[in-house]
């Protein structure tokens, strides 16, 4: 897959087939998007192009309220496109000027004439233009008018439920990791810099990497415990996750902690990688670190009944 930086870093001299959207997630919805792009890619002799926008159009729009989390970094989104097939991505910079273009001008001056789209494949519920103007059946109107097929996809469902990026947010936010694993088609992920902390874990036998976010858009699940699994060097580990107040220890602001199973590396200032696979328990106040590591023992015991079937 070749990424480009923007729309004019893309030859033009290439036809495409072109979708266009954050892909935020990257879930089961939008894998079937990008299946389909490739086959049209494929059967038409074109080659394959997603269209996205960093910063997220909305952190842009509104630069007073930041309270929208992302699922995917840009990185993390990149990464698994790397794997699906795609040919062509461009990030393209949002600003608050390329959102004043109008959806005609969008249409005939970036798509048909800059990148040579052939084919254009849309989500059921896409907008894009000034205003969010444009729209499928201006899409339809100006393909006859600029020579482009067009072909709307329709929402993908888990059990009756449409998918969106939206309800898997919530779902991770409700602690419920099955319905936001069964959405995306993989387990939620984040990563981050491992920092030193207060070091009281190891006192009580469980010694913990304290985790920095790399970008603080990324959403974390809400508070609690969770059955994790764990990359760090390249290697894969079990584990269990906290994030929280830690309200036990005092500890000050939100932390995010994970306590590897038989690890005993220095990995401070290493990159490391934690995927959510099962919520175990909300956060507790103990009466004293004994109280705490009997817990902590119990929920060693279930995470790795979860996680190794034992």
């Amino acid at each position: 897959m070749k990424i480009y930086r923007s729309i004019n870093q893309f030859p033009d001299n290439i036809n495409t087939v072109i979708t266009i959207g954050t892909f935020d997630g990257m879930h089961k919805g939008h894998q079937y998007i990008l299946k389909r792009l490739n086959e049209i890619a494929l059967n038409k002799s074109l080659i394959s192009v997603l269209l996205t926008f960093s910063p997220h159009p909305r952190h842009v729009l509104f630069p007073d309220n930041q309270d929208l989390k992302l699922l995917n970094t840009l990185d993390e989104k990149t990464d698994i496109l790397r794997k699906s097939g795609l040919k062509s991505l461009i990030i393209h910079e949002f600003t608050k000027e390329f959102s004043r273009k109008k959806s005609v001008n969008f249409i005939r001056d970036i798509l048909v004439n800059r990148l040579n789209m052939k084919y254009m494949l849309i989500g059921h519920d896409h907008h894009f233009g000034r205003n969010r103007e444009g729209s499928y059946s201006e899409l339809k109107e100006f393909s006859d008018i600029y020579s482009f097929n067009l072909e709307e996809i329709q929402a993908q469902q888990y059990n009756s439920i449409t998918i969106s990026s939206t309800k898997i947010r919530k779902a991770l936010l409700d602690k419920d990791i099955d319905k936001a694993t069964n959405f995306l088609g993989y387990s939620y992920m984040f990563s981050g810099i491992v920092i030193h902390g207060s070091k009281l874990g190891r006192k009580i036998g469980f010694p913990t990497a304290n985790i920095l976010l790399q970008d603080q858009n990324k959403l974390l699940p809400a508070d609690g415990v969770y059955a994790v699994s764990i990359n760090v060097s390249k290697e894969n580990y079990f584990g269990m996750l906290n994030i929280g107040l830690r309200p036990t220890l005092e500890s000050k602001g939100r932390q995010v902690e994970v306590h590897i199973f038989d690890f005993v590396k220095n990995i401070y200032n290493k990159n490391i990688s934690v995927s959510i696979i099962r919520f175990i328990r909300d956060e507790k106040i103990f009466q004293d670190l004994e109280s705490l590591k009997s817990q902590l023992i119990i929920d060693r015991k279930n995470c790795k009944k979860i996680l190794l079937g034992k």
